[in-house]
């Protein structure tokens, strides 16, 4: 028996939804964008720490805490700021940031001060990310879309047209696998080096166009049975509205993340002795 396909578009268990799958994608959206925004344009270590610190534990407390997603948390996206800081510090110029010389070679220094600001870029790039992450690992693509037509007013023309074109990657993903199986069981295009894997893929080529073509055109008819873009509205099956705790959610944020950037922002360059 084969394995179940798991949608990752698929409209989320809304009887089992934790607290951040319960809020409008467009208030997720919102809530951090500001604070996205002005990170760009900080300068010090402490800024970025702490939006890092208000979006961990925003996603622990309020979505699934699946092992992909911890190590996304507390592997992937530490280890991705670690590997930022070292390297744009390595590429400061050591005479405009100053600091203790820790490494000389040749004409090259590497100084504390270079590794302070490679390390505010760094973080800043990871207080960005983790701040995304909010409405990413909490949000899927159909209630993206459904808030954005009903809230924004996206004509569904254009976000169902988009959202049925970002389907078509977890299909891919299904063919390729099966055309896979299919070459082995044959014995297709066996060996090894670079000109058999120029031969195997080259072989699932042609055969994914024609399940694409295929699929694009179940799609259109598909859409074309439903009378799709004849009106210039659509009733909605789950609608996703925006509720009071979607603007309590917003607000707060802002008030947050405003009462930090007050106390921290605009931060200086690293001070450094």
């Amino acid at each position: 028996m084969s394995a179940a396909i798991t949608d990752p578009w698929a409209t989320a268990d809304r009887e089992n939804a934790r607290a951040l799958e319960r809020i409008n994608p467009l208030a997720k959206l919102a809530a951090p964008l500001p604070a996205m925004v002005l990170l760009v344009f900080t300068r010090d270590l402490a800024t970025p720490l702490a939006f890092i610190v208000i979006a961990y534990v925003i996603v622990l407390l309020g979505a699934r805490l699946t092992a992909r997603v911890m190590l996304l948390l507390f592997v992937a996206l530490p280890a991705a700021a670690v590997v930022i800081g070292a390297s744009m510090s390595l590429w400061t110029d050591p005479a405009r940031v100053g600091g203790t010389v820790l490494a000389h070679v040749g004409s090259w220094t590497w100084t504390s001060g270079a590794l302070a600001v490679g390390f505010a870029t760094g973080l800043r790039l990871a207080a960005i990310v983790a701040l995304a992450l909010i409405a990413g690992l909490t949000t899927t693509g159909p209630d993206l879309v459904r808030a954005s037509v009903q809230q924004l007013r996206v004509p569904y023309r254009v976000g169902y047209t988009a959202l049925a074109a970002f389907r078509f990657v977890p299909r891919f993903g299904h063919e390729l696998d099966v055309i896979r199986q299919a070459h082995r069981v044959r014995g297709s295009h066996g060996g090894r080096g670079p000109f058999a894997a120029i031969a195997r893929w080259w072989g699932y080529l042609v055969p994914l166009l024609a399940g694409a073509i295929r699929h694009a055109e179940r799609v259109a008819l598909s859409m074309d049975a439903r009378a799709f873009g004849a009106h210039p509205d659509r009733t909605e099956r789950h609608g996703v509205p925006w509720r009071a705790r979607d603007t309590v959610f917003v607000v707060t944020f802002w008030l947050v993340s405003g009462a930090i950037l007050i106390a921290l922002f605009p931060g200086a360059p690293p001070s450094v002795s």
